[in-house]
């Protein structure tokens, strides 16, 4: 099999800020930013009019975003500037059809967000100032979750795969995964119990017999590495082919135990986090973005028990008794 996969870092979209002309577009730059959708600011201009074989009148969008292929033009309430712009964006549509625009208004923001994955903020009673920031947009994560299909297909070529999650932050991760292999598979769940008294065990089982069989351990983020090692050892006593992990997320800078993790989805800082299966107190998993919310978020639902930004970690403690006041990943590593 091939190398680890490089790890993917957290990027923010539009990191280079142009000088915009207007205040408004600025404010929709930020709002584009912290919802992470990547943008770029009026990049094309569109000929409107000719005159002697020269333009006369174009029309320039004020943004493009590529990830919709779809050019935003923004406008305020001012009736005379909204019909010029009208009289634009339908003069543009009829000589350029297969180019996707919108006017937007600042009101109308939120048909942005649903166009890109964030109209899930509604069903979970999270409304868009709890969040802190958004780490990683739905983008983002199905871009890097096809590489990582793409990845593991190359690397198990010719072989056949079991994929091994455990409950149950990963359910997300994990279907969309299995939808990225191309090699044949099986698919089975672990659960963990954790007592403060009798420590780690394993609640669900797995169904599958592993033994001689190739075996990928997904998890949804792994932290200290602790309930990690404790997985790969009770597998591993059952000796199949082989066994590797592969994690959506990576806290490196928490591990204690130097466990190997041979495809990562993305690294990233030592933060609480929520959405796209990671949950608080069982909300916000089928957020389609992974998100820090702020600490008013938390301390609203009775905890604010946050040590090191890391509240997902409180009913595993008892994995390793001695470091409870370090904190080890719920459902995870």
């Amino acid at each position: 099999m091939t190398a680890a996969v490089q790890q993917s870092s957290v990027r923010r979209a539009g990191a280079q800020r142009p000088r915009f002309a207007h205040p408004a577009e600025a404010e929709f730059a930020a709002f584009l930013d912290f919802y992470r959708i990547a943008w770029e600011y009026e990049p094309r201009s569109f000929p409107l009019r000719w005159q002697d074989g020269r333009i006369v009148e174009q029309f320039t969008p004020d943004f493009y975003l590529p990830e919709q292929d779809l050019y935003v033009e923004l406008t305020t309430m001012k009736q005379s500037l909204v019909t010029r712009k009208h009289r634009k964006v339908r003069r543009l549509r009829e000589l350029y059809p297969h180019v996707n625009i919108v006017l937007l208004y600042r009101k109308d923001y939120h048909e942005i967000l649903s166009r890109f994955g964030y109209g899930s903020v509604d069903i979970t009673s999270l409304r868009p100032d709890q969040i802190e920031r958004v780490l990683l947009s739905p983008a983002e994560i199905q871009r890097r979750v096809a590489e990582l299909g793409q990845q593991i297909s190359t690397d198990y070529a010719g072989e056949s795969l079991v994929l091994v999650g455990v409950l149950k932050g990963i359910t997300f991760f994990l279907a969309d995964l299995a939808r990225a292999i191309t090699r044949p598979l099986a698919i089975d769940y672990l659960q963990l119990s954790r007592d403060l008294r009798e420590g780690v065990a394993i609640r669900k089982d797995l169904d599958l017999d592993i033994r001689g069989k190739h075996v990928l351990l997904v998890e949804d983020i792994v932290n200290t590495g602790l309930t990690l090692d404790f997985i790969k050892r009770v597998l591993r006593e059952r000796e199949p082919a082989s066994l590797e992990v592969c994690a959506l997320l990576d806290k490196a800078e928490r591990r204690l135990v130097p466990v190997p993790v041979k495809y990562v989805g993305f690294t990233i800082p030592n933060e609480f986090v929520v959405g796209y299966g990671l949950d608080y107190r069982e909300l916000y998993r089928n957020l389609p973005f992974i998100c820090v919310l702020k600490r008013e978020v938390y301390e609203a639902n009775g905890n604010g028990h946050l040590i090191g930004g890391t509240g997902q970690e409180a009913a595993a403690e008892a994995a390793e008794p001695s470091l409870v006041a370090t904190r080890v990943e719920v459902g995870s590593g």
